[in-house]
């Protein structure tokens, strides 16, 4: 959408001002309460930028100048989903604007409400080739929920409210408005638009469930003997904790989360299974493969969670919450569909409940979970002369469990997800796009977020090499992100994978060569390195971070060949798990055979370690 559409309707102040575009821009975003801006500027932007530095001395608006324009985008991100605000970023013309590209698609993936300003060629350039011209219009159709290019700056206020209310309602998501040069520069008669006043026709999010469904999704909770609750990141975007807490209690259901859904039920609850999936807990994914009934509340069955949809909760009628209609049935047809923001959903739901569920009716599906859980706990492995992963992980954990977490991406991502637990809003993780280079820009947003509370980042050797300049914007503003790195000096998962699926080709995964020097390089940008290669070190080194009153990066050397368990074969059924230990409940070795390809199986498997099929 340009400008020269047509706008909504909107409630414009009485007060007029004779403004330039750039003016009215920097003045709608202190308007709908931006308090700071992520961003590099550049000659296309400039008249954004000189209108932004009047407003930053006057003490209305904070600019965070990074280093590279990706960070500015992850950092955005990263700040709407630690504060549910929009995230706002900030970008030159051409190299400027496409350097945000990945940290769009990333917020789009996550469904992350954002807001990207580009600067743009003036309008007569437009399509010339001028220098630093884009279409970055053109270019982030794909992963926006809407764009505009401003072409006249009389439509300033409005765009902004537009954009600010489409990137938090219905489902949220990141839109880009690209501005000319000379409509940040040209003079008009400003007149305000004030935040959450537009009415776009034909955009209404529905957010009421239909209360017929309501009404046969509840019908299917009081049958269900082995229900489970599929929770995924919608439930934490809507803010549903208590009521997914409220309806897991009322009828004793086991709950089990997402990558996306961390933090959406308290994992230290006995219901929680914990995250399933392809590196989820055994007893996850085991529940998942069994229940009767899947209630999935803000989830969209992605690959990393179903790798085998024909055989994901096979034997379960599905019923399917989500704001987002585009999402029901759109990998696996639900049995009960219902669009609506899962809260309200929820809320209505619960109003329903008359009276106590039977307190009897899951107590046998708990007890087998519970014994799932005896037998397949997650493990920390120890080692006499090094560290793993996972004990990094689990002491960083223990020592600052009310941090604000952002992770990079690999086996260290999967493993905080294993390890660590954590509060609502409080995992901030590149889920649906897997962005390496994510964790320290996106923590340093969220620390400008959350204030004073503890932000800490865990990375990996190689994910931190991709955004390490952005040490020196901690540096600069004395910005207090504790940034982890879980160093085995490779590609973890890359290697994981190679070994495992490739041959132990290791092609191209190994960065032992040329990698930095942790300690100095962070210190070189005026930033405390700290560097642990003895077990004995870990505790105190981990705590000297954390009471540094700055910003810390602590390089862990770790087991450079552990791999990351349980793990889903891609294709596999949640339930065919490599990796498993053996159960820490010994029973009789029996032989079970397959019915479907007469294989031989443990007694202790629930399907068939060959075809999936249940025993």
């Amino acid at each position: 959408m340009t400008s020269t559409s047509v706008m909504p309707s909107v409630k414009a102040s009485s007060v007029m001002q004779r403004a330039t575009g750039a003016f009215a821009l920097i003045d709608s975003l202190v308007r709908h309460g931006v308090s700071h801006v992520f961003g590099y500027p550049g000659g296309a932007i400039l008249p954004v930028y000189d209108e932004l530095y009047k407003f930053e001395q006057r003490g209305d608006i904070q600019h965070i100048l990074v280093r590279h324009e990706q960070a500015a985008s992850h950092a955005a991100d990263g700040y709407a989903r630690a504060t549910g605000q929009v995230g706002v970023c900030v970008a030159t013309s051409g190299p400027g604007a496409t350097n945000l590209v990945t940290g769009i698609a990333t917020a789009q993936m996550d469904s992350v409400p954002m807001v990207a300003i580009t600067g743009q060629v003036a309008r007569g350039a437009i399509g010339s080739d001028a220098f630093q011209e884009t279409d970055i219009f053109g270019i982030t159709l794909p992963i926006v929920k809407h764009s505009y290019v401003v072409r006249d700056p009389r439509q300033m206020a409005e765009i902004v409210a537009e954009a600010f209310y489409l990137a938090q309602s219905g489902r949220p998501g990141p839109v880009l408005i690209d501005v000319p040069k000379d409509v940040g520069l040209e003079e008009f008669d400003y007149v305000p638009v004030e935040p959450r006043s537009v009415a776009i026709p034909g955009y209404k999010p529905t957010t009421r469930g239909n209360p017929r469904q309501i009404g046969n999704a509840i019908a299917l909770l009081k049958a269900a003997k082995k229900p489970l609750l599929y929770v995924g990141g919608g439930a934490v975007i809507s803010g549903a904790h208590a009521e997914i807490a409220q309806l897991a209690e009322h009828f004793q259901i086991p709950v089990t989360n997402t990558l996306m859904g961390k933090g959406a039920f308290d994992e230290q609850n006995p219901l929680s299974v914990g995250m399933l999936g392809m590196h989820g807990t055994a007893y996850a994914n085991f529940a998942v493969s069994e229940c009767d009934l899947l209630v999935a509340i803000g989830a969209r069955f992605d690959d990393r969670v179903a790798s085998n949809l024909e055989k994901f909760a096979q034997h379960a009628k599905v019923v399917h919450i989500d704001i987002d209609p585009a999402e029901v049935g759109k990998c696996k047809v639900p049995d009960v569909p219902i669009v609506g923001d899962v809260k309200n959903v929820l809320t209505e739901l619960l109003s329903r409940l008359a009276q106590p569920a039977d307190a009897d009716q899951t107590g046998a599906w708990r007890a087998r979970i519970d014994q799932w859980k005896t037998d397949y706990p997650l493990k920390v492995p120890t080692y006499s002369d090094q560290l793993s992963p996972q004990q990094v992980i689990a002491e960083v954990g223990r020592q600052a469990p009310d941090a604000f977490y952002t992770t990079d991406v690999g086996q260290h991502q999967m493993w905080a997800a294993q390890f660590l637990q954590n509060g609502p809003r409080k995992w901030i993780s590149s889920a649906g796009l897997g962005t390496m280079g994510y964790g320290m820009p996106a923590a340093l947003g969220v620390q400008m977020g959350v204030g004073e509370n503890q932000v800490i980042c865990i990375s990996g050797d190689a994910s931190f090499q991709m955004n390490l300049q952005e040490l020196a914007t901690l540096a600069q503003y004395n910005i207090k992100v504790k940034t982890v790195i879980v160093n085995n000096g490779w590609q973890g998962m890359v290697r994981q994978w190679q070994q495992g699926f490739y041959g132990e080709r290791y092609a191209s995964s190994n960065m032992e060569v040329g990698m930095p020097d942790f300690e100095k390089l962070a210190e070189a940008f005026g930033v405390k390195g700290i560097v642990v290669k003895e077990p004995e070190q870990l505790d105190q080194a981990i705590a000297d971070m954390l009471a540094h009153d700055g910003p810390v990066l602590l390089d862990v050397w770790v087991r450079r060949d552990e791999n990351c368990y349980p793990m889903v074969p891609p294709g596999k059924n949640n339930s065919q798990m490599v990796g498993l230990a053996e159960p820490a409940t010994k029973r009789p070795v029996e032989v079970v055979h397959c019915s479907s390809c007469g294989s031989d199986n443990k007694a202790t498997h629930r399907f068939c370690s060959e075809c999936g099929t249940k025993l």
